[in-house]
Parts: C-alpha cells; structure tokens; sequence
C-alpha cells in the first residue's frame, strides 16, 4: 500500500472510531475492517458526481451491512456530499443527517435506505436490473445508462434467508455489472461465525451462476483494487468478491464479538490509533487525505459527468423523444402520462377485481411505456401478465413481465431497488396472505417513501378450498398499520381504476391494491372524487339516516342489500365505501362528519377480515377474528354468516 494510501485508511478509520466515540453509540467492527474496501471502491472505481447526487447514470453503492453507516458517513465527508464534520459529531442524534443506519432521504449520497440485514442485496439486484432494463427500453439506451451496481454486504446478510432468493435471481438473470463485495470478518453479534454458519460462501455463489473471486488480505488496497477490476471484465455473471477481513482491526478486542456493536471507547480508540500509527486529534484531518479525494473520486465523477452530459445533448438531438422521456421519468413522476377520465364500466354483474386489476395493466401498458413488474410466480393466479409484452430475460432486456419466481421477499426489495435507481414503475403481485413474506420491504418502501405498487389478490375467506393457510385474516390490518402506505380495496371496476390512477399518481408513498378471487358486481355510485376522498357515501339513505354502514371490498354490495332489506322493515341506512382509510384520515373533520354521520354508537363496519382498527371509526363490526375454513368459498362464507341477513339481525339488535 502506498504513502496516501495508508494514510488515508488510517484517517478514515480514526474518523470512525471518533464518529462512534462521540456519539457514545454504533458499530466500530465492521467500520473499522471494511474502511480499506470502501477507500479503494471510492478513490479508484465509484464513479459518482458529488455536485449531483441524483444524476442518473452514476455508479450505485449499496450498504447493505447498514449498521457500518459510520463508515460510510465518513466516505461521504471525504468524498464531498455535503456530510460534514459537524454532521459526524451528530451521529445518532435526533433528526441529524447522519442516522444510526443510512437513510436515503435524509443523507446526500445515500442511494439505498439499508440495515435490515440482506435487503441491501436485493436492492443492489433491483438497481442492476434497472439499468439494464432502460438501456433496452431505449433506442441506444447504452449512451445513457451505462454504470456499475455496488453493494457491500457481511456475513450477516448472507445469513438472511432474502440473501438467497437475491442471490439466486441475480445469478439467473446474469446481472454481469453488479459486483458485490462480501466483509468476511467471521464474526456476528453473538459470536463467531462459526456458531451459526459453516457454509462454503464461495461455492454457494457459484452454484447460482456468479462469478467468484477472493482476496486473502482486507487490507490489501491494491488486491481488492485488482479484484474489481477483474470482476468488470464479466460478460455473463455478477460478481462476489470475498474479502477476508479482521473485524475491529486495531481494536484491543479486534477478531473478537465485543468490536461488533460497541464503542471502542477513548482508551480503546487510542490503542487503535497507535496501531495504524496515526497520531492526529479527534476528527482531525490530513490535508493530503482531502486533497488525495478531491484528486480522485471527486475528480473523476465530476469529468465523467460532464462527458456524459455532452453525450446526452447529442442523444436528445438524434432520439428527442426517448430523451424527452428520460427526463420526465427521472423523479418517478409519470402522473403527466395517465388516464385523465377513469374508463367506463357498464352497471353489470361485473368481475373479480383481479380480472379488472389485468384490464388496467394492459390499458396503462399503452400510455406508460416505463411501467414494469410481475408476480411471485402466480400471474396466471394474480393476474399481473401484461399481454402485450415480452418475458424480461438475459437474452431480452426489454422484457416488461419479470418472473420473480417464488421470492416474495426478494421481489418486493428487488422492485425498491427498482424504484431507488428511478427512470422506471414497478408493479408487483401475490396473495395478500403472503404479504406477510414481504412486510419488512413494505416497510422499506414506505420508510425510503418509494411509490411501489403491490398487487395483493385473493383478499379474502373467499379464497375457498386451499382453506386458512391461504385465506388472510389479519395481513389487511397488518398493511394499514404501515406509515405512509396507502391500502385500497376496491369495491368495483371504478373504485379500482380510480385506486390505480391514484396509487400511479403518487411518488413517495407506495400503495398496496387489494383485489378479489371472486366476482363483484359494478356499481352505480361509485365515483373517482369518492376514491380519492379515501370513503364516501356510496348509497344515500332514502329520508332520515338510522344507521351507517362502512365496507370495503366485496363487502360493499352486501352492504348495500342489507340496506335494502332493512329499509322494507322501516330501517332507513346509508351505506359508505372506505376503499382507503388512509385517505379518509386526511379529511377535515368536517368532511369525515358528512360521511360517517355524527353519532359513532350507530356505525357498524362490514369486512371480511380482522376487526383490528376497525374502531376508530364504528363502534360495531362484523368481521373475522379467527382463522378461516377450508371449504368452497360460498359455503365458507356462509359458515361465517357474510351475508346480507345477517348484516341485518346485527343492525336491528343494536337498534
């Protein structure tokens, strides 16, 4: 290693060890073994423009072992993002813009929010899809996206089991430019590696079709700067490079677990210190090393920017329209290219809201050329095949149906990752009762405020014979508990039409589309403006209203024949649609009021799930709080009294 080269491994690591020392909080183990990995990828590959965060063809680095956000913070510093000194002696507190974990609304030169063990992974598979995807939905996409997907990761998010299902889809799709770069320092929070884990890592990854490649020493600038060259030299296969690593190096307990979690403390930093033979004051630093990364990574993506930007001018003179669409997709807005009038839909029997989920897609298909996704291996179930295209594969980049296989966790982080890259909308779909697979990506999404879409079907006991493993009880309660997620449940064709104009118009906050196995009726009062509203009347009382009933779903026309049966008994009710509460949450008391009426003791909310939440808005529910049944879906439904008779005997005892 040469003179600035230590020096600048040595200063990186004394920061860290300062950054956690000060806040008296963080991870020094990893910070400290992996600082030689990120100071080469930085100064020698990573091709990012500090001044632009956000362009669009820069290199992405994930860090998916995001509980070395202290090291990353420091890169950031150095790299001249805007962290700065300050910022570093914030770490941890409240609202600073260096968080305990990397956050990528919050922290410039963050690309991924990250921590979740292995979800990184997948966001790093996500991003290398990405850009392969719009270097072919373009004519000579390659002149504008054309960089590489970085992701670090340790052993603890090989160990999650989405680490697998990434892995595997990676290798499958022959992700060539994304290499991810694996801290091996055989140590976890509780212990050695050996204590949980035995794998041959290298092995593993070959058996999913990568490219392997390892360097022995962690601190071996100039082999770990080797080994990312040779993995950019890969045609057909993403690329781990497996760097051995000693974890807390200069640590008086370095190898060992103590490092992993805890601060080394003044005496302790100071040891480690001595060993690099580092002799600055805390958060002190070297001139030469400021200089060494303006000279190098500053330098470089600055140059490569403003070629690159040369190069697009030409592009949008020789292909005006792609450029055009470049730039209006770049933010993940494409409001400008949907319906204005939500279609028309004949009052009629109707049809599962899956079957009109499908009618949708093919209809945005042909206005929103950026649109793409698919299913968890359940299309023909979920009805997420957009008929018109193709099969995303390595031999098809313009493929806009992705089989993502049976990997709801790693589809659902893999369609962030997606959305992180931006330039593209993702869609993706399963039964909603696996959404429970995916639930910590959901969170993700909504945290990173990404607007995904999840296509959640069979949404009820209605599921039938494949009986309670599959019919969701809880997951509806589980998804609206979710901070900025918006749940719709639509009633009919309109409600749902209207619920993907607004879930498309969105662009930080994702939204979950709730559709039915089953037929339902299209109904004569549903309304976009209602929609939009989160609930709304959707059946006026006849004179005087008694009594107010809320449903969601296919709940919705029971509600309303249970209305019409009480009303013969002298009942006079109003049925209101809450296809999002959410939404609904939002209006002004006032609004909320007209809706619901004022008296909460004579509200009663109709759903074919858990009661859960539920109360905020009536007193009364019919609901499920118990486990379904196999059986065929009427005779489930029955057995659970989900009819309008039934609705009504609730209303008349409490009236």
């Amino acid at each position: 290693m040469d003179k600035i080269s230590k020096l600048s491994v040595d200063c990186i690591r004394a920061l860290a060890i300062d950054t956690i020392n000060k806040a008296n909080s963080g991870h020094p183990g990893m910070a400290l073994d992996a600082a030689p990995i990120l100071y080469t990828l930085y100064t020698r590959h990573l091709i990012s423009d500090p001044n632009d965060s956000q362009w669009m063809n820069r290199d992405r680095f994930v860090l998916s072992a995001g509980h070395a956000s202290s090291l990353l913070y420091v890169l950031l510093y150095l790299g001249k993002f805007g962290t700065s000194i300050e910022d570093l002696k914030q770490f941890r507190q409240l609202n600073s813009l260096t968080p305990g974990h990397p956050e990528c609304d919050v922290t410039k030169g963050v690309d991924a929010t990250s921590g979740p063990l292995g979800q990184g992974i997948a966001q790093a598979v996500g991003m290398a899809m990405a850009e392969t995807m719009l270097q072919a939905q373009y004519k000579d996409g390659e002149e504008v996206f054309n960089h590489y997907t970085y992701c670090l990761c340790g052993d603890g998010c090989l160990q999650e089991g989405i680490s697998q299902e990434a892995i595997s889809y990676a290798g499958l799709q022959k992700l060539n430019k994304l290499i991810l770069l694996y801290d091996c320092n055989d140590v976890t929070l509780d212990g050695p590696l050996s204590n949980s884990n035995v794998e041959n890592v290298i092995e593993r990854f070959k058996a999913c079709n990568w490219n392997t490649i390892e360097v022995k020493d962690g601190n071996d600038v100039d082999s770990i700067d080797a080994a990312i060259k040779k993995a950019k030299l890969s045609k057909t296969q993403p690329t781990l490079i497996k760097i051995n690593t000693i974890i807390g190096y200069g640590s008086q307990n370095q190898g060992t677990c103590k490092v992993h979690g805890s601060p080394l403390g003044e005496a302790d930093g100071q040891h480690a210190k001595d060993s690099y033979g580092y002799h600055y004051q805390p958060f002190e630093v070297p001139s030469e090393v400021i200089k060494h990364f303006e000279e190098t990574f500053v330098a470089r993506g600055v140059e490569e920017h403003k070629k690159w930007q040369k190069q697009f001018e030409k592009y949008s003179v020789t292909h005006p329209e792609d450029a055009k669409k470049i730039v209006n997709f770049k933010d993940n807005d494409v409001s400008s290219y949907l319906f204005d009038e939500i279609p028309s839909f004949e009052q009629s029997a109707g049809d599962s809201t899956r079957n009109e989920s499908q009618v949708m897609l093919n209809l945005l298909n042909k206005s929103l050329p950026n649109l793409v996704g698919g299913s968890a291996d359940v299309a023909k179930s979920v009805m997420t095949l957009i008929k018109d295209e193709t099969d995303y594969t390595p031999s098809n980049r313009k493929g806009r149906n992705i089989n993502f296989g049976i990997r709801e966790f790693a589809m659902a982080s893999i369609a962030n990752g997606i959305l992180l890259h931006k330039g593209l909308r993702t869609y993706i779909g399963c039964f909603l009762v696996f959404s429970d697979y995916m639930k910590s990506a959901i969170r993700m999404a909504s945290l990173s405020k990404l607007p995904s879409l999840f296509l959640f079907s069979h949404d009820s006991i209605a599921v039938g014979e494949d009986g309670p493993t599959h019919q969701p009880i809880e997951q509806l309660a589980m998804l609206r508990s979710i901070p900025n997620l918006n749940v719709f449940r639509p009633c009919d064709a309109k409600e749902l039409a209207s619920s993907y104009k607004l879930a498309l118009s969105e662009t930080h906050t994702p939204s979950c589309l709730i559709l039915s196995r089953q037929k339902l009726p299209n109904l004569a009062n549903t309304n976009f403006e209602g929609v939009a509203k989160g609930a709304y009347i959707v059946s006026k009382e006849a004179k005087k209203n008694q009594f107010t009933i809320i449903a969601t779903g296919s709940e919705v026309s029971l509600a309303i024949e249970a209305q019409t049966l009480l009303l013969e008994q002298g009942i006079d009710t109003r049925v209101v649609s809450m296809p999002c509460m959410e939404l609904f949450d939002k209006q002004s008391q006032i609004y909320k009021e007209s809706v619901l009426g004022n008296c909460y003791d004579k509200c009663i909310a109709c759903e074919m799930l858990s009661s859960f939440g539920w109360h905020k808005y009536a007193r009364y529910t019919m609901s499920i709080d118990e486990f379904g049944r196999s059986a065929k879906d009427k005779d489930v439904i029955n057995y659970f009294k989900f009819n309008a008779e039934s609705l009504v005997k609730k209303i008349k005892q409490v009236l």
